[in-house]
């Protein structure tokens, strides 16, 4: 394992910022991504970040790496403020997938300890956000606050093609679609509309999702009064689990009862489960959406295992809503415990 440090403190031999540390563990790459991360070849590298505001857009761009905050994420800050709307020198927009603080793209990274932080604002004027932009296969986020409005996480890879032209601009516009496993534990995940999407299979376990009032224009809402959508998920079709939230609370800052929903489709195929979540009085009482896809509320697969709270009565849940079985709910979990007990037990 190699090591590096990380110091604002400009007086220390060590970095003196993320990315130049990134740069350094660049030249310890092995011989890259494989499809498990126990068989992940590169040398494992550890980024140690002691407290301090970062205002930098850092890229990770290898397998293997660990980026930690050494006092937690109160006190270890990563901001930048690019978002989609910014023009870039040729005149073009930045847009979505060009707009992230942090780039995690490479078979068994981790963080942990960190905020990471869009600041661009307000969401009206500046459009997508991205905090993290994270891509790979046994991908571990632990004790990790990522705070931005729209667009939050994006969990890769890419759906296969893009719905506008130049829609998925960006570091991995023409890479091969690899699905990748990833794992959030202990995370406060903060935005507003479709704050967490992508294609991964992602488990979110004893998670916070804030959803912030963030002031959503017309055109972003499919009738009046709704402020956003935690989940945009575009699980590929012929995938078993997409989204998995395991005893997670959805949580409000500001948004009014019944104003935001669990999630709606970004593709099709979206799959995104509840399992023993607490859902605060601002989840709509149909819980999903269907984002005016007819065809989606047939092959969408949204479910719920013993939600609790305000925002948890099934009674009035959307009719493409499932309200799952202990077994049910037992197969969904199996499908992440092999992957997340191994990432867990890590050395990070």
């Amino acid at each position: 394992m190699v090591v590096f440090r990380v110091s604002k403190d400009i007086t220390k031999d060590c970095c003196h910022s993320i990315s130049e540390a990134v740069r350094m563990a660049s030249a310890c790459a092995g011989k890259g991504n494989t499809a498990e991360p126990d068989e992940i070849t590169a040398e494992r590298v550890e980024i140690l970040v002691e407290p301090g505001i970062y205002e930098e857009v850092v890229e990770i761009r290898r397998p293997n790496v660990s980026v930690i905050g050494l006092e937690g994420p109160e006190k270890t800050i990563i901001q930048y403020g690019n978002y989609a709307n910014m023009l870039m020198e040729d005149g073009s927009k930045r847009g979505t997938f060009r707009s992230y603080v942090l780039l995690l793209d490479g078979d068994g990274n981790a963080l942990e300890g960190l905020t990471i932080r869009n600041t661009a604002w307000p969401r009206s004027k500046v459009a997508q956000a991205i905090a993290l932009y994270a891509d790979g296969d046994g991908i571990l986020v632990k004790n990790c606050h990522l705070e931005s409005y729209q667009d939050t996480l994006f969990t890769g890879p890419l759906p296969p093609t893009a719905m506008i032209p130049g829609g998925f601009t960006g570091p991995k516009e023409f890479d091969e679609r690899r699905m990748g496993r990833q794992i959030y534990e202990d995370c406060v995940i903060k935005g507003d509309v479709d704050f967490i999407f992508g294609s991964a299979m992602a488990l979110f376990r004893n998670c916070d999702l804030v959803s912030r009032n963030g002031n959503a224009q017309a055109e972003q809402a499919p009738e009046s009064g709704i402020l956003g959508y935690v989940t945009a998920a575009s699980t590929p079709e012929g995938y078993s689990v997409g989204y998995v939230f395991d005893h997670c609370r959805f949580l409000s800052e500001g948004c009014p009862k019944g104003s935001v929903y669990l999630g709606r489709p970004w593709r099709d195929h979206a799959k995104t489960v509840l399992l023993d979540c607490e859902l605060g009085a601002h989840i709509h009482p149909s819980g999903f959406h269907d984002w005016n896809k007819t065809k989606a509320r047939e092959t969408v697969c949204y479910g719920e295992y013993q939600s609790f709270g305000e925002g948890a009565d099934p009674s009035g849940r959307a009719p493409f809503v499932t309200q799952l079985t202990e077994s049910q709910a037992m197969t969904i979990r199996n499908a992440f415990q092999d992957i997340s007990n191994r990432l867990s037990e890590k050395e990070t």
